[in-house]
């Protein structure tokens, strides 16, 4: 018998708090525009397929099956596969100047996972969580999910502001962790400046404070400069979260996390109730893929490809933007971060945007106090001939907005 309800039943009453947020504000909004073909969108910042290995790959796996390699299609251990270890333990000491011991490295499923975990292991509801004002929306996300108060810490052109930093530590209750981007910054395309980084490390060592460094950029800038990471400078109090979405391909969730022996047991716990391993089959062709030396090879034709866009957006930026709106200038990645006068409202218009069919991220997931006056651009995935099409469409939208407002 088949029954009949006047009104279905709402299952939003039984969420969680920590679940009761909008899921279309956030990364899934972002996410859905990926796949967007009918507008110029500024908004993911995703790598672009250009940069993608191409049938080298199919070459590997074809490799990896004739050989019998049965590890490649079963479940791996929680830390990761012994061999993919040993490639990203070198590959880190390469980079880095550091080789982290067998106890100080998890492999995860992208770097998102590593925040979750972190997350998971460390924060009761109401621990506070300090964050850079903005940062990254997926780090505020995680953090929030487990409940914990999210504060943000004021960056300027240089990075974070260590002056700022300490005088919140002095002054407020004492958080256990601090999530930083040194490099290239998302979503702001700023870096923490190289006579910061080791300030950074002794505050945060004197107050017991644990810095987790994501390193999600750092091999994309556009020049041969590169700063000591963090992790390198103080592997006592930094774990480094690393993915190889933005050089390998996003489709393969991969990453990493460096850190002290103590903090990488907890995560490897969370982990194996949480996704028990990431992927063995993308261990294994990345592993290869690395050995072959094509990792490198790609991140180069990734770098000039950025490098192109940003310098292109840059220029469009200056001949489109009206007076009253500025702009960082990043030395890689992804990003460029605009500020509109404190009065405008970028939500509005990101969604009279849409309208004109240009896409772009209002800066309000960006920051843990919501301010509205902030746009994202990514430039990483628009095509070159579209780029100042984009960029004059934005500039129309903002002069319409200043005149709005009468500035």
């Amino acid at each position: 018998m088949t029954t009949t309800h006047d009104r279905a039943t709402d299952w939003t009453r039984l969420f969680a708090t920590r679940a009761s947020g909008d899921p279309d504000d956030g990364l899934a909004s972002i996410l859905a525009l990926s796949t967007a073909t009918d507008l110029i969108s500024f908004a993911g910042g995703f790598p672009d397929p250009a940069t993608f290995p191409g049938p080298v790959l199919a070459e590997i796996l074809g490799d990896l099956l004739q050989a019998g390699d049965a590890t490649a299609l079963q479940y791996a251990p929680t830390p990761g596969l012994p061999g993919f270890r040993e490639f990203l333990t070198a590959r880190l000491e390469g980079l880095e100047g550091r080789r982290a011991a067998d106890d100080e490295l998890l492999v995860t499923s992208g770097g998102i996972e590593a925040l979750e975990l972190l997350g998971k292991a460390l924060l009761e509801p109401g621990d506070p969580a300090l964050v850079e004002a903005p940062t990254y929306l997926g780090a505020i996300m995680a953090f929030r999910s487990f409940e914990a108060e999210v504060l943000g810490v004021p960056i300027d052109a240089g990075g974070l502001v260590v002056e700022d930093l300490e005088r919140m530590l002095s002054a407020g209750p004492r958080p256990k962790l601090l999530y930083v981007i040194p490099d290239h910054q998302n979503p702001a395309g700023v870096s923490l400046a190289g006579d910061r980084r080791a300030p950074l490390v002794e505050l945060a060592r004197r107050h017991g404070l644990l810095l987790v460094e994501d390193v999600a950029y750092r091999e994309l800038g556009f020049t041969g400069d590169r700063h000591p990471s963090l992790w390198s400078l103080g592997p006592d109090t930094v774990v480094q979260v690393g993915t190889f979405s933005k050089t390998f391909f996003p489709g393969v969730r991969l990453g990493w996390a460096a850190g002290p022996a103590e903090v990488i047991a907890g995560m490897t716990w969370a982990k194996q109730n949480t996704d028990q391993c990431a992927g063995a089959l993308g261990q294994r062709l990345l592993e290869e893929y690395g050995r072959r030396g094509l990792l490198e090879e790609q991140n180069e034709r990734a770098r000039e490809l950025y490098r192109r866009r940003c310098e292109l957006l840059m220029s469009s930026l200056e001949h489109h933007l009206p007076d009253g709106v500025s702009w960082t200038r990043p030395l890689g990645g992804f990003f460029t971060w605009l500020t509109l006068p404190s009065e405008a409202d970028a939500v509005n218009i990101a969604a009279r945007g849409m309208e004109t069919k240009v896409a772009f991220v209002p800066g309000a997931p960006f920051h843990p106090d919501g301010r509205r006056n902030n746009i994202r651009l990514a430039f990483s995935r628009v095509r070159d001939e579209e780029i100042e099409e984009g960029a004059d469409r934005i500039g129309r939208l903002l002069g319409d907005e200043l005149r709005r407002l009468g500035t």
